[in-house]
């Protein structure tokens, strides 16, 4: 199939690869994007194997706590200059504030606050802020202790990114510590056992594949493979991470150090999965001169 100069910039920019492997990427995977970046790490071209966090959604998540339970809930907004908005920041605190005793965002857009339903709160506020909004998604969590954390606060208890961690055990003062490290870090599941497998298997395969490509015996790729593993799983996953408090223990041993155990989090960030249409910059002079 014909690779296009788009597909091309697209995949460079998703992996620092140079344009001629980028184009070779696309070309030995028939334009499939995902399996382009991964025959790039298996050659070793690949710089990095995440997408950029291109977003079509502005907005805030809003953190609460109600005795054990938590709760994260995502608003979005066309624009960043929506998130300062006083009125919008008071309708997404008492959106959060509604999600604590529902267990879906279908039900929470049905809660009533005040009289009126979420669902028609958020039209109101369209109509009154000249501006399309969007109950994206929400997530729920209990346990002994609940902490929170919001990084790139525009208010109390919202921002850019929200988290929630509940532990048995331990105290406020920690869980706040596993936030800010759940913020910062990003892991993928609470430990191997609640990891996506096929997370695993993917990654496996590509270990696979870079490790035939060094021409070593099948013992050695072997031996190669679980150890590369290893440091994937301690890598992704929130227990096995070098704690950012702590860089001497790992989120598990600094856990069990505080008479804690980590029961879960959440983590959300504004706009996550979500892709913003860029036009290119040709594209974009183009319309400009015809008016």
């Amino acid at each position: 199939m014909a690779i296009t100069a788009a597909q091309v910039k697209e995949l460079r920019e998703m992996t620092g690869a140079g344009m001629m492997d980028a184009k070779k990427a696309l070309v030995e995977t028939d334009g499939d994007m995902e399996a382009a970046v991964d025959w790039l790490r298996t050659k070793g071209l690949a710089k990095a194997a995440k997408k950029s966090g291109r977003t079509a959604a502005e907005g805030l998540v809003a953190v609460k706590v109600d005795g054990g339970t938590g709760v994260a809930v995502e608003v979005n907004s066309e624009t960043d200059f929506v998130a300062k908005n006083a009125d919008f920041q008071d309708m997404v605190s008492k959106i959060a504030g509604a999600a604590v005793n529902v267990d879906s965002v279908e039900a929470l857009a049905e809660a009533d606050v005040a009289g009126k339903k979420v669902a028609d709160m958020i039209t109101d506020k369209i109509a009154t802020i000249g501006e399309n909004m969007s109950l994206r998604r929400m997530a729920k969590i209990s346990g002994d202790v609940v902490a929170t954390y919001v990084h790139n606060a525009a208010t109390d208890g919202m921002g850019q990114i929200g988290v929630v961690v509940a532990l048995k055990g331990g105290d406020e003062a920690f869980g706040k510590q596993v936030a800010m490290h759940i913020a910062a870090a990003n892991p993928q599941a609470l430990n191997e056992a609640e990891l996506d497998p096929s997370i695993v298997e993917k990654e496996k395969q590509v270990q696979i594949d870079i490790a035939r490509e060094s021409g070593k015996p099948d013992a050695v790729i072997e031996k190669m493979i679980v150890g590369r593993m290893k440091k994937f799983l301690a890598e992704i996953t929130l227990t096995g991470q070098q704690f950012v408090m702590d860089t001497d223990k790992t989120v598990a041993e600094a856990a069990e150090a505080a008479g804690a155990e980590i029961l879960g989090f959440i983590r959300m960030q504004v706009g996550e999965g979500i892709e913003k249409e860029k036009e290119d910059f040709a594209a974009e002079v183009a319309k400009a001169a015809q008016g």
